[in-house]
């Protein structure tokens, strides 16, 4: 019989003894290499606690107390298979500034650490989002050298009551915290909330592509350091 753990095959014995002694071994195991990171932020200006599972299902509960920033984590979380718990409080009284970026940062963070020295994964990947009149490309390289190159123009100040110069600020704040070299690339587009949905959309992709164990490279660090 055999457990499988991120491609990994771990056979056992069904045996009175050696049956439970192995069922402990693979539940320390199944701990030990599952990819889910957790993250508590706390500061004077913000409270925010964060849970990432890479090889989860796309399950989301987002609750930022920003609506239109919520809307865009559960785009990130569904179409990057990645679980992902979001509580967040903040100083919402002066501007949401501050929850948006510390956001940015707690999942980058909260996704460093689930990538497990990014033991493992493809590290590369683009993807090109239609969505209705916008197209835009995203292109990632998970390398511990955190990059933020932003190519997108907002027709509209707001989007519901979020800025939409904010947008940058919570990429910058994750590509940063994540350690992720990201570039995001608006080609055309006319509504606001398409691009930025896009935006959201073209990472969540990528990271599904980047962050995949790679069948032929499942041990090894995908880099000729040795390290990212």
């Amino acid at each position: 019989l055999s457990y499988s753990i991120n491609g990994n095959y771990f056979w056992y014995f069904k045996c009175s003894y050696g049956y439970w002694y192995t069922k402990i071994i693979y539940v320390y195991l199944l701990k030990y290499m599952a990819r889910k990171g957790k993250v508590s932020r706390k500061t004077k200006e913000t409270s925010i606690n964060v849970e990432v599972n890479i090889d989860g299902k796309g399950k989301y509960q987002i609750d930022t107390g920003i609506g239109f920033l919520d809307h865009m984590l559960e785009q990130l979380s569904k179409h990057s298979l990645i679980d992902l718990k979001v509580k967040a409080k903040g100083d919402t009284h002066i501007d949401l500034h501050h929850t948006t970026e510390d956001t940015g940062i707690a999942i980058g963070e909260a996704l460093k650490k689930a990538a497990k020295k990014f033991v493992g994964i493809k590290r590369y990947a683009h993807r090109v989002i239609p969505m209705d009149e916008t197209l835009t490309r995203v292109a990632i390289d998970v390398s511990n050298r955190p990059y933020l190159i932003w190519k997108v123009k907002l027709k509209v100040e707001k989007l519901g009551e979020m800025d939409t110069e904010l947008f940058k600020e919570w990429f910058q704040a994750f590509s940063q915290s994540a350690g992720i070299t990201l570039h995001v690339e608006n080609i055309y587009g006319d509504n606001s909330h398409h691009i930025i949905e896009s935006c959201y959309k073209g990472l969540a992709r990528s990271l599904r592509d980047a962050l995949e164990m790679d069948p032929r490279n499942k041990k090894s660090i995908p880099s000729t350091k040795g390290s990212l």
